[in-house]
């Protein structure tokens, strides 16, 4: 060993049948192999989504046949496949007790009740909502009787303008129906999907207190669908 802590010996040469050195572990060659990898699942990932959307029935753009359980009622419609629920419902189906406001699932002014949950019809593909059962504001009128939601609404100055009204009160009854012995902090917190821009937020949710009242004492609606 020399001053510098090498070795005096001369190095010999490598021969064929000697082994070959382990190239040395660099950052580059880990993210080479890792991008190769990835790029090779990326390659059965989209052969898989290729096929799957193979296999799927297009429709469309003209109008297609659709039939839609409106209220407990099978109703026929041709509708393009990107028209909504709540435009086949206002401009086919005579139902327009659902509001086009926002058309972006932003105020709840369209909600219906979809399979028993709340939903903005707006944000719902007419196509899509096919075998679903389908709840508008018409049907608390049914049978010639009043859903109790629908007077308590009234009896509490719950409404203005109106435009938002139908929307509330088809949120109302949904949570209801989850909820039926609410307080005034769940009410309140129920309906935060909706919005009024008359401020009737106080009357809204003294009436859905007023129904749950009533509907606790037996109070509840023959004609109703899901009531």
């Amino acid at each position: 060993m020399n001053s510098y802590g090498l070795s005096g010996k001369e190095e010999r040469p490598l021969t064929p049948q000697d082994p070959k050195p382990k190239k040395p572990f660099s950052r580059r060659g880990f993210m080479q192999g890792v991008g190769a990898g990835a790029s090779a699942v990326g390659l059965v990932a989209t052969a898989d989504e290729a096929q799957a959307q193979s296999n799927v029935k297009s429709q469309g753009p003209a109008a297609v046949p659709v039939t839609l359980n409106i209220n407990g009622k099978a109703l026929k419609a041709n509708v393009e496949p990107r028209e909504t629920l709540l435009d086949t419902l206002r401009n086919q189906l005579d139902h327009t007790g659902a509001k086009r406001v926002c058309d972006r699932g932003t105020c709840g002014a369209c909600t219906v009740i979809v399979d028993g949950k709340v939903q903005y019809s707006c944000t719902v593909l007419a196509i899509d909502a096919q075998g679903r059962q389908i709840q508008t504001i018409e049907s608390l009128t049914a049978g010639g009787k009043v859903h109790p939601i629908v007077p308590a609404f009234v009896n509490n100055d719950a409404q203005q303008c109106g435009y938002c009204t139908p929307g509330f009160v088809m949120a109302a009854k949904g949570f209801l129906d989850r909820n039926p012995n609410p307080t005034y902090d769940q009410v309140k917190e129920g309906l935060g999907g909706n919005l009024c821009r008359c401020g009737t937020y106080v009357g809204v949710r003294k009436a859905v207190l007023e129904a749950a009242k009533a509907l606790r004492a037996g109070n509840n609606v023959k004609g109703a669908v899901n009531a």
